[in-house]
């Protein structure tokens, strides 16, 4: 029973580790074409006020504290440990879209950056000319062909959809801090979760500066730059000419017909 609530701690304590990701990106109009990206768009932007009010009062002052205090040879450092413990999701996932050499490579990026780069301290496989990645299930799921469904705002998680919501418990369990947990106990697991959500909202400092500073509607700026950058992500960075993007015309390079006979 003991086994069993520490196991539920650490899934509770390591989904705050993932927060919301962003881009710079433009805003789509379109009364139709919004509505069946985001139809819980009302909910969305509730979840959204709240996890942005509580960042703001108590995530925001530590992350400015931890940005202007720690070295920052450190902070790359401790980025790098969290990235290298999370890793293993990116193997697995790598391998289940048919990448296998890029996931042998991973799996010896991972393997070079716990051994020689000291439990991932120092990002060691990228001198050695291993690449970094980034994939997890959601990806996976979308190069298998399953629609990103609608958007969703999940509280203090951030931007996802229906298909990524599952990527969520998978990245908990393949990341190595889930294990850790059992050898060190929650009393150490906790302040290294702490350390890594930090870390990573850190890392977010100034895409968010720039939401605040650029967007109308900073709602609408995460929304569009969150579902075009898993669409980047799912595609290697190389997405289809999608009417997404230009909501007004099919393809933005086909001349019309009328326009060619004129000229």
């Amino acid at each position: 029973m003991q086994i069993k609530h520490n196991k539920l701690i650490v899934i509770i304590i390591l989904s705050f580790v993932m927060v919301f990701q962003g881009c710079a990106t433009v805003p789509k109009e379109g009364g139709y074409e919004e509505s069946r990206i985001d139809p819980l768009e009302k909910i969305n932007r509730i979840s959204y006020n709240i996890t942005d009010s509580i960042d703001r009062t108590i995530f925001e002052p530590v992350v400015d504290v931890y940005i202007d205090y720690v070295p920052d040879a450190a902070q790359r450092s401790i980025g790098n440990f969290y990235d290298n413990l999370s890793y293993p999701n990116v193997i697995i996932n790598t391998f289940l879209q048919g990448k296998f050499r890029q996931g042998l490579g991973d799996g010896l990026r991972f393997i070079v950056n716990s051994t020689i780069g000291m439990f991932g301290l120092f990002d060691m496989a990228t001198h050695m000319g291993l690449e970094e990645h980034d994939e997890d299930f959601g990806q996976t799921l979308g190069v298998w062909g399953l629609d990103t469904g609608a958007y969703i705002f999940v509280p203090f998680l951030g931007p996802s959809n229906n298909r990524d919501l599952t990527s969520i418990p998978v990245t908990v369990v393949t990341n190595v801090l889930f294990y850790a947990g059992y050898a060190v106990g929650v009393t150490v697991l906790g302040p290294l979760t702490i350390l890594g959500a930090i870390d990573r909202r850190a890392r977010l400092s100034g895409p968010m500066r720039i939401r605040d500073q650029a967007a109308l509607d900073p709602y609408l700026f995460v929304r569009e730059a969150s579902l075009q950058q898993r669409e980047y992500l799912v595609y290697d960075g190389n997405p289809p000419l999608d009417v997404y993007n230009e909501p007004f015309q099919d393809n933005p390079f086909e001349v019309d017909s009328n326009e060619q006979t004129s000229n």
